[in-house]
């Protein structure tokens, strides 16, 4: 074993929340955007818990925060509920879109 290898934590989440992903297919470190994504709009705070576990606080919060292009009005509530030092206005989904209207197909 290489020094300082830490085994990292197995992703445990519902994989019913990745209905139309391959999940063993699936790159983790690659879709960590949507992964997360998918998380905020459709989880709990136990579920954010397990993915800040995988992820680290750290790029769960920059993702939310910098990366994910957009969310939903009530996901973004959400992020905010789970992680209060949040704020709206730095979120690059709500900056991104906030005077634009969408729609939903």
């Amino acid at each position: 074993m290489k020094k300082g290898n830490k085994k990292r934590p197995c992703f445990d989440i519902d994989p019913s929340f990745f209905w139309d992903f391959d999940l063993d297919a699936m790159d983790l470190d690659k879709a960590y955007k949507s992964i997360i994504a998918r998380i905020v709009e459709r989880g709990n705070q136990n579920d954010i818990d397990r993915i800040v576990e995988f992820y680290t606080y750290e790029k769960v919060f920059k993702a939310i925060r910098d990366e994910i292009h957009f969310l939903p009005n009530y996901a973004i509530d959400k992020a905010i509920e789970f992680f209060p030092e949040l704020k709206k206005e730095e979120m690059h989904c709500y900056i991104n879109r906030k005077d634009k209207p969408y729609h939903w197909i």
